[in-house]
């Protein structure tokens, strides 16, 4: 009796053992996601906590998100620190103010601040969400110049045949681009039966992708080229005519013409939808340095070894006013990316992911984030305020 009591105790705490290093092995970003699992699928319905934890974690998840990854470069560009940028402002306030898990600055490609929060790190990825439509508008002038599309002023349909038929008939690639196809779409964020939401979700028909499937039974709004409307259902349109012009998943085109020959020194990765496609106009899971290092290959104008991977005047249409979003807004929009009349540019994702890029003074920032809602226009206002505080720090110096 004894021995078998002893063995049952020794067993026991073996187990507890394990579980005990496992629970620890597993990081806090899935003990916090465990204890407090979400409901749903949906990452724009999860709650603070659950947001915190998973945009950390997105791509591995399996049973949740499949991805793929995007290979690092072996030659990773260095990123050497300089004098520490001296602001009139309490950085710890700002974090704190802005539920920021990271902010980076380089000025002149050397880093000015680097600070961490939301327990993210150096180390670590985080979500980009829409800040990845900057990334697909790159891959289409790359391809451009690599002559597999023939023009921007090509129909959308070309390319997708899935489309034919549909009110993308009439809608050329740079509208695409521009978001100015006129094409109905809701992209309310707080909405579950909004177009943002359901997408993702459609049942596709006919062997098409899912986002194909979606978009061609959409209506016309507005005529092809007169109104600007955001619409992250036509960037993932970007992503399948890019696949379909190189014969390439997007992770492998964007390893292959950016983050290799860039030097990128982390495993990034692209999120997949149901149908094992990028979602291209969202979520691409990189560092935060990463993502600082691709501004400098936006500032750099694309030139990797002495020559750009892009069109001789690509960068200039791509981040240059082409259409003005709103008769009050300071942005307008290019390519993928906003736009400001100083010649600055910034990619943007929800919850407060950005990429701030300002060729004149030599400057990126990029911050990653979770606000408390999806758009927030007074910490998105703070944001930029911060940023003219930073410019102003350098004009001074």
């Amino acid at each position: 009796m004894k021995t078998f009591f002893k063995w049952t105790i020794s067993t026991f705490l073996g187990l507890a053992l394990i579980v005990a290093i496992g629970w620890w092995w597993i990081g806090p970003a899935w003990r916090a996601l465990i204890l407090d699992p979400p409901k749903n699928t949906d990452i724009l319905f999860w709650n603070l906590s659950q947001r915190d934890a998973g945009f950390k974690v997105l791509d591995q998840a399996p049973f949740l998100v499949k991805s793929l990854a995007i290979t690092p470069s072996s030659n990773s560009r260095e990123l050497a620190v300089g004098d520490e940028l001296v602001l009139n402002q309490n950085i710890d306030d700002f974090f704190k103010e802005q539920r920021l898990a990271g902010a980076l600055i380089l000025h002149k490609g050397k880093i000015r601040l680097e600070k961490y929060g939301l327990g993210h790190s150096v180390d670590s990825r985080w979500t980009s969400f829409s800040v990845a439509k900057s990334f697909t508008s790159s891959l289409v002038g790359i391809a451009l110049k690599e002559g597999l599309i023939s023009s921007l002023n090509d129909s959308v349909s070309d390319y997708i045949s899935g489309l034919k038929g549909s009110v993308y008939d009439d809608v050329s690639i740079e509208q695409l681009l521009t978001m100015t196809s006129g094409v109905a779409w809701n992209e309310d964020y707080s909405d579950p039966n909004s177009d943002v939401a359901l997408f993702n979700n459609h049942k596709a028909v006919d062997g098409l992708p899912t986002i194909v499937s979606y978009m061609r039974r959409l209506s016309r709004a507005n005529p092809p080229g007169e109104t600007w409307h955001y619409s992250t259902g036509e960037t993932n349109l970007i992503g399948i005519l890019v696949e379909q012009a190189t014969g390439q998943t997007l992770a492998d085109y964007l390893t292959e013409k950016i983050w290799q020959p860039f030097g990128m020194a982390d495993k990034a990765t692209w999120i997949l939808g149901p149908d094992g496609n990028e979602i291209s106009g969202c979520c691409i899971q990189a560092s935060l340095r990463d993502f600082a290092r691709y501004g400098l290959f936006m500032l750099e104008a694309g030139h990797i070894h002495g020559e750009s991977v892009f069109p001789q005047d690509w960068v200039s249409k791509a981040t240059t006013n082409r259409v003005e979003t709103s008769p009050t807004s300071k942005r307008s929009y290019g390519y993928q990316w906003w736009t400001f009349e100083d010649g600055s540019y910034t990619a943007r994702g929800i919850f407060g992911q950005t990429i701030f890029i300002d060729p004149n003074r030599d400057l990126v920032i990029a911050f990653n984030g979770n606000w408390p809602t999806a758009t927030d226009a007074n910490l998105d206002r703070k944001r930029f305020e911060f940023i003219d505080s930073v410019k102003a720090t350098i004009d001074q110096e």
